[in-house]
């Protein structure tokens, strides 16, 4: 699957325009945790563009959630790699997270939402004027962006990772494609 194919696919069935834009931060960090680690960037980049594709259809359903894209991605014959990557996101299917790939995107996917937030409540509301300092306030203030799992984007020590270094590489590469994000 092309990336061109996979973003046709997310935009088919995901109508929320912000959902669109939350697949788009996280395939920007997934891309750049790739390259950090030399390994497959446009492996890394489909499984964070396609991880929440299933979300509108699935909802809260969590024993369903990625299993559903799972199965849509088996049907077009997408690479198992890229399919266990996208169901190990959510921890309610059980999937080993045995790869970085795995720890990376269960990872990411918290801290991306934490970062849009932070841009959000910034008064210029861009992530131009963050910085690693300001979203690390933000993620120990508990009241600030209270669905954003700090224990699941905590497990970034998994990838050899401080919080910090995270942080910082994930800032950074949703920074690349802020406009794209409306940031």
């Amino acid at each position: 699957m092309t990336r061109e194919e996979a973003l046709q696919l997310v935009q088919s069935l995901i109508k929320n325009p912000n959902l669109v834009k939350h697949h788009l931060a996280v395939e920007a960090v997934m891309r750049a945790l790739a390259r950090r680690f030399g390994e497959d960037e446009e492996t890394w980049g489909l499984v964070g563009l396609l991880h929440d594709a299933d979300y509108e259809i699935t909802g809260h359903d969590s024993v369903r959630h990625g299993r559903v894209m799972a199965d849509m991605l088996r049907e077009r014959g997408v690479d198992e790699v890229i399919i266990e990557g996208v169901m190990a996101h959510n921890e309610a299917l059980g999937v080993p997270r045995d790869t970085k790939l795995k720890k990376a995107i269960y990872a990411c996917d918290e801290l991306t939402g934490l970062i849009t937030a932070a841009a959000l409540v910034h008064p210029e509301k861009k992530l131009a004027p963050l910085d690693t300092q300001f979203i690390l306030k933000r993620f120990k203030e508990k009241s600030f962006a209270k669905g954003a799992r700090r224990e699941q984007i905590l497990t970034c020590s998994e990838l050899g990772m401080e919080l910090e270094e995270f942080t910082g590489v994930c800032l950074e590469a949703m920074k690349g494609v802020a406009g794209d994000l409306g940031l």
